[in-house]
């Protein structure tokens, strides 16, 4: 069958967000030492992994994490319980949560703008999925592809993550395609990779640096791109 749309996920696919030397310059552990460069990318890594326990949390925190990317108020609550875990003071944890939850924060790959641009272009729809407690869509206004895009769905608006199918299927249906007529673009295979369990055709790309993955989303949509 024909594919007629593309959905992409957010986090690791069409944005990263990457390390700020700027957020750290004034962050020490609890003993007074600065953080180094494997702390910090350390601390992207547990604020962006698409699934998975990433620290030990305690009782109080486990529904907090289970929900996290259904309601505001429990992602940062967990989250700057990450960062505590993490090693970052009680006092400077919840500023650094405010940056990383900034979309103006979050780099996109270097093909992301094309990508969507020629799509649409092309008479193909688009869609976003992420599993996510704020507002992405920012980011797109920034980067000038919000056109570009015909539905966002948001786990903490629609009330569902992935990978349930309910979103896969929910974002087809406003997007008027089949299931078999939508390729899933995403960086994780459990999360993401769901979507083929309801007919979509599913395409990974590695969530590595921006600058590292020139071409990635090209790649993914591949015969798409006239």
């Amino acid at each position: 069958m024909t594919l007629r749309a593309v959905i992409f996920d957010f986090s690791g696919t069409l944005f990263r967000l990457e390390e700020n030397p700027s957020w750290y310059s004034d962050l020490t552990d609890s003993d007074g030492t600065p953080f180094d460069l494997s702390a910090q990318a350390e601390i992207m890594r547990r604020m962006t992994a698409p699934t998975g326990r990433i620290v030990e949390l305690g009782d109080e925190f486990l529904d907090a994490w289970e929900k996290r990317d259904l309601d505001p108020e429990l992602h940062r609550k967990v989250y700057v319980e990450v960062l505590r875990s993490s090693g970052v003071p009680d006092r400077q944890a919840h500023g650094l949560y405010a940056r990383l939850i900034d979309p103006d924060q979050w780099t996109p790959y270097p093909d992301a703008a094309e990508v969507l641009r020629r799509l649409s272009e092309q008479g193909v729809k688009v869609g976003v999925i992420s599993n996510i407690a704020f507002d992405i869509r920012p980011a797109f206004d920034r980067l000038g592809v919000s056109r570009h895009v015909d539905e966002f769905l948001l786990s903490y608006l629609e009330e569902v993550i992935k990978p349930d199918p309910k979103i896969f299927l929910r974002a087809c249906e406003r997007l008027g395609v089949a299931p078999e007529e939508a390729l899933m673009v995403g960086d994780s295979e459990e999360a993401d990779g769901g979507a083929a369990g309801v007919g979509c055709e599913v395409a990974i790309v590695d969530p590595a640096p921006t600058s590292e993955r020139p071409t990635g989303l090209i790649d993914a949509v591949g015969d798409l791109l006239r």
